[in-house]
C-alpha cells in the first residue's frame, strides 16, 4: 500500500499501522520524534514490533530491542524466525540477554514465560527506612513496578510481600518481617497462562509471584500481561467456535494462502457433514414425492435444532474458559439443558403449529390433514430443539475429557451436526403421525 506516512500524527500512524506495508511503516517511524517513536514501538503487538526491528537495518535495532524489558524481548524474540533469534539475542547486553534466554527456557503459554524477573525484592531484616530507599533505587533501575516489594531470604525462597502503601505508613523502627504479609497467592513456574488469568481474577491483585517447585521466587507476572493472555485466549476461542483455526496474526496481516489453509479444513469437514444431510434427505424421497408439503418446512426444522445448539455450545464453553463449569458438572448440566431444551422446544413448536393453522385459515394450505401435519412441525422442533441443547452442551464436555480444545466444538459443527440427527427425527416423527393419510 503506497501512502504518504510522513504526514501522519502518531496516533494516526498506530491506526493505520495494519494497512501499510513495510517501506511505509519504516519510513512513519523514522519522522517521529524520539519520544512518539518509543511510544509507538511500546504500543505495537508483539508481532508487529518484530516486524519492525527485522525491517530496521541492523545498526538502529540495537536501540529499540533494549528498550523493552526482558519479557516483552522474550516475546519478541520467539516472534522473529529462528534463524534471526540469535543475532537479535546479541544486541542485548550481557544481564538482559541471561535473563532472556532464562524466560526462553519456558514454554510461551507457561507462567515462566509470562513473567518478567525484574521485581523489587527486600530483606525480612530491613527497618522500614533502608527499605523504602532501598526500593527508590531499584524503581530507577531493574525493577518493573514498586507497588508490592518482595521479601526473600538469602536463597531467594520467598517469604512475604510488602506493599509500598504498607512501608510509607509504618513506624521507621518496625522492620519489613514484622509488617510483610506471610500468607500470599503464588503461581508455580509452570503453570498454564490460562489458569493465571483465572487467579488474577479471582483476586484482582496488579502483580503476582512466580516461584519454582522449591519456593524460590522466579519474577512477577502484571495484570497488563494478563490483559493480553486474556485477550490472545479469547480471540482464539472466537476463531474456533466460528469454525476456522486460530489465527496467528491480526486478520490484515495474514497472507492469502495462510487464510485458506486456516479455513479450509473445517470448511471441508462441514461440507462433508453436510453431504450426509443429502444422504438423509435422498433416504426419505418417497415420502417427499408423495406429501411434497413437508419439504417446506425442513429449513424451519433443521435450522431450529442447529440455532439452539450453536446458544446451547457458546455458552457451555465460555462457562468453562471461565472455570465456571467443571467435567464433574456434566451431570447437573445435562439435566439443566433437559429442562431448558424442552421448554424452547415447546414454545418453538407452538409456533410451528400455530404457523400451520394460520395460513391453513387465510390461504387454504396443507389440505384436510393440516393438523397432522401441524403436528408433525410441533413434535419435530421439539426433539430436534432438544437435541440441539443436549448435543451443543455436551460436546465441549467430551471434548475436554479427550484432552482436545472444547472451543473446537464451534458453531458451525454444532450446526452441522444438528442438521443431520434432525432430519432424521423430523421424517422419523412425518412417518408416525402422518402414515395411513399424507402418507402411505
Amino acid at each position: 500500500m503506497q501512502q504518504n506516512s510522513e504526514q501522519l500524527a502518531p496516533d494516526e500512524l498506530l491506526s493505520a499501522w495494519p494497512l501499510l506495508d513495510d517501506e511505509d511503516r519504516v519510513g512513519g517511524f523514522r519522522m517521529l520524534g524520539q519520544q512518539d517513536a518509543e511510544d509507538l514501538f511500546l504500543h505495537l503487538d508483539t508481532g508487529a514490533a518484530a516486524d519492525l526491528i527485522l525491517a530496521l537495518p541492523g545498526s538502529e535495532r540495537r536501540l529499540w530491542i533494549r528498550l523493552l524489558p526482558p519479557d516483552d524481548a522474550a516475546d519478541l524474540i520467539q516472534a522473529v524466525p529462528a534463524e534471526q533469534r540469535e543475532a537479535l539475542l546479541t544486541l542485548l547486553d550481557d544481564a538482559t540477554r541471561g535473563e532472556v534466554n532464562a524466560l526462553l527456557a519456558y514454554a510461551e503459554d507457561e507462567a515462566g514465560g509470562l513473567m518478567n524477573p525484574r521485581y523489587a525484592r527486600l530483606r525480612p531484616e530491613m527497618s522500614v527506612d533502608e527499605a523504602i530507599r532501598y526500593l527508590r533505587r531499584q524503581s530507577r533501575t531493574s525493577a518493573e513496578t514498586v507497588y508490592y516489594a518482595y521479601v526473600v531470604d538469602h536463597a531467594q525462597h520467598l517469604l512475604g510481600v510488602v506493599s509500598f502503601r504498607q512501608l510509607v505508613t509504618a513506624p521507621p523502627e518496625k522492620t519489613v518481617g514484622d509488617i510483610m504479609a506471610r500468607e500470599l497467592v503464588k503461581i508455580p513456574e509452570e503453570m498454564d497462562q490460562e489458569a493465571v488469568s483465572h487467579i488474577f481474577a479471582d483476586h484482582g491483585y496488579l502483580a503476582l509471584p512466580v516461584v519454582d517447585s522449591e519456593g524460590r521466587m522466579k519474577g512477577i507476572v502484571t495484570a497488563d500481561d494478563i490483559v493480553d493472555v486474556v485477550k490472545e485466549e479469547a480471540t482464539e476461542d472466537i476463531q474456533k467456535i466460528g469454525g476456522t483455526a486460530a489465527l496467528d496474526a491480526p486478520y490484515l496481516e495474514v497472507g492469502r494462502r495462510e487464510m485458506f489453509q486456516k479455513r479450509v479444513g473445517w470448511l471441508a469437514v462441514l461440507f462433508v457433514g453436510q453431504m450426509l444431510t443429502a444422504s438423509v434427505i435422498g433416504y426419505f424421497q418417497t415420502q417427499l414425492e408423495v406429501a411434497t408439503v413437508l419439504t417446506l418446512f425442513i429449513p424451519l426444522i433443521i435450522s431450529s435444532g442447529g440455532n439452539s445448539g450453536s446458544q446451547a455450545s457458546t455458552l457451555v464453553i465460555r462457562a468453562m474458559a471461565l472455570g465456571e463449569v467443571r467435567l464433574r458438572d456434566w451431570w447437573r448440566i445435562m439435566q439443566r439443558e433437559l429442562v431448558v431444551g424442552a421448554l424452547l422446544g415447546a414454545f418453538l413448536g407452538l409456533m410451528g403449529l400455530a404457523r400451520v393453522f394460520v395460513w391453513k385459515h387465510l390461504f387454504g394450505v396443507y389440505g384436510e390433514h393440516f393438523f397432522r401435519l401441524g403436528l408433525t412441525v410441533c413434535g419435530s422442533v421439539i426433539g430436534v430443539v432438544l437435541w440441539g441443547t443436549l448435543s451443543g452442551s455436551m460436546l465441549p464436555l467430551l471434548l475436554r475429557r479427550l484432552g482436545f480444545d472444547p472451543a473446537s466444538a464451534s458453531t458451525p459443527f454444532v450446526a452441522t451436526l444438528c442438521d443431520v440427527i434432525g432430519l432424521v427425527i423430523y421424517f422419523g416423527i412425518a412417518h408416525a403421525i402422518l402414515s395411513g393419510t399424507m402418507l402411505p
